[in-house]
C-alpha cells in the first residue's frame, strides 16, 4: 500500500515532466517549420532572381549571334564589293612578290588576333 501511495505522489510529477517535454517538443517542431518556411522562402526568391538573369543573359545571347550574322553578312556583302571594283583593275590584278606577300599576310594575321584575343588564346 505504500507503494502505491508513492506512485500515486509520483504520478503528478511524472505527468507534468511529460506534458513539459511534449510542450517543449511541440515548439521545437514550430520554430523548425518557420525557419523552413523562411528558407523556403529566400530559396524561392534566389530561383526566381535567377530565372531572370537567365532570361536577361539568352536575350543577350540572341542579341549578340544576331549581330555576328549581321556583321559577318555586312563582311560578305563589302568584300564582293571590293571585288567587284577590283575585277577590272590592272593593278589589283599583279602578282605581288612572295617575301612581301607573306609579310603582309604575317601583318594582318597579328592585327587580327590582337583584335580578337579570345581566338588567340585558342
Amino acid at each position: 500500500m505504500d507503494k502505491l501511495k508513492q506512485i500515486y505522489k509520483l504520478f503528478p510529477i511524472a505527468l507534468l515532466i511529460i506534458v513539459i517535454f511534449s510542450i517543449y517538443s511541440a515548439y521545437q517542431c514550430f520554430e523548425d517549420e518557420q525557419t523552413a518556411k523562411h528558407q523556403m522562402t529566400e530559396l524561392s526568391s534566389q530561383m526566381q532572381q535567377l530565372q531572370q538573369k537567365i532570361i536577361k543573359n539568352n536575350r543577350i545571347i540572341t542579341d549578340n549571334e544576331l549581330s555576328k550574322h549581321e556583321l559577318e553578312n555586312q563582311s560578305i556583302s563589302r568584300q564582293e564589293q571590293i571585288n567587284e571594283q577590283l575585277k577590272d583593275n590592272d593593278c589589283a590584278n599583279r602578282l605581288i612578290p612572295m617575301p612581301i606577300s607573306g609579310s603582309m599576310y604575317n601583318r594582318a594575321k597579328s592585327l587580327r588576333e590582337s583584335a580578337n584575343p579570345s581566338k588567340s588564346a585558342q
